[in-house]
């Protein structure tokens, strides 16, 4: 089974309203706990399988960066093949879009990290989100059901 793990933290000068929409806006699937580590700062995290990647598949194909994002898997894969681990902007996820920053922002990203209970499964996760492709343009399609 696919679990998927996303947290993000609120700093001092962020909303925490603004931070929780744009977690919203690209997991809507997730119900996300706050837990305030002071007044002005917290974290938010939710858990869920893999339905909660819905809409950030469909943001791949969307904005045309499937190959990006494969890549971004496979840096943010474990050794063992059981798990990867990526970032997303919280700024961009505040509009509804998906980008992958080079490294953690100065106000910290999106951390999103999947696991699996076997290699063959995570292999189906990463042909379900980020299949092969010819010139951009996915070799086939899974659908969410076979993963």
């Amino acid at each position: 089974m696919i679990k998927v793990k996303v947290s993000a933290v609120v700093n001092p000068t962020e909303s925490k309203d603004k931070v929780f929409s744009a977690l919203d806006q690209l997991f809507p699937e997730i119900d996300f706990d706050y837990q305030g580590t002071s007044e002005y700062t917290g974290v938010f995290t939710g858990e869920s399988d893999i339905y909660a990647l819905k809409n950030v598949h469909f943001q791949i194909r969307e904005e045309e960066i499937i190959d990006t994002s494969h890549t971004r898997l496979n840096v943010g894969l474990s050794e063992d093949g059981l798990s990867t681990s990526f970032i997303i902007s919280k700024q961009v996820a505040t509009v509804g879009r998906l980008n992958y920053p080079a490294q953690e922002e100065p106000l910290g990203s999106i951390n999103i990290t999947v696991t699996a209970d076997n290699e063959t499964e995570m292999q189906r996760f990463f042909d379900w989100l980020t299949p092969p492709t010819q010139d951009g343009v996915p070799d086939f399609e899974m659908d969410i059901r076979d993963v």
